[in-house]
């Protein structure tokens, strides 16, 4: 499986970007689909999450009211709408998937996470 990520780029703080994450194969229906990101000199940190069995979505503090994270499975892709752009944001995003459908309160870690994409990043100037 082969998780493509893009949409990164290089916006002024307040702009928006939607980044996309599609699956070569697999839909993850069982499993969460999402978004971490690591930012210069900084340890990669949980972003965004749908787990597949309730659709539900998990999100960290420091973006949540900002980032919307959403899914088409008819395409094996998800996507993560990032609206309000703060410097802070700035980073190298990484989708990821896993097949196992873990309970909520690993949504916010990596340990669901078995397939991760090449990263894209994005840059937020002030």
């Amino acid at each position: 499986v082969q998780l493509q990520a893009c949409g990164g780029g290089l916006v002024r703080a307040g702009d928006s970007l939607r980044l996309s994450c599609a699956a070569s194969e697999g839909t993850f229906r069982t499993g969460y689909v999402g978004w971490f990101r690591q930012a210069p000199g900084k340890e990669r940190e949980f972003v965004a999450a749908i787990r597949g069995s309730t659709s539900a979505t998990y999100y960290s503090n420091s973006v949540k009211g900002r980032f919307t994270i959403s899914r088409d499975n008819s395409k094996n892709t998800w996507y993560l709408q990032m609206n309000g752009l703060k410097p802070e944001d700035t980073a190298v995003y990484y989708c990821a998937a896993g097949t196992v459908n873990y309970i909520s309160s690993y949504a916010y870690t990596e340990r669901w996470a078995n397939y991760w994409g090449q990263g894209t990043e994005v840059t937020v100037s002030s």
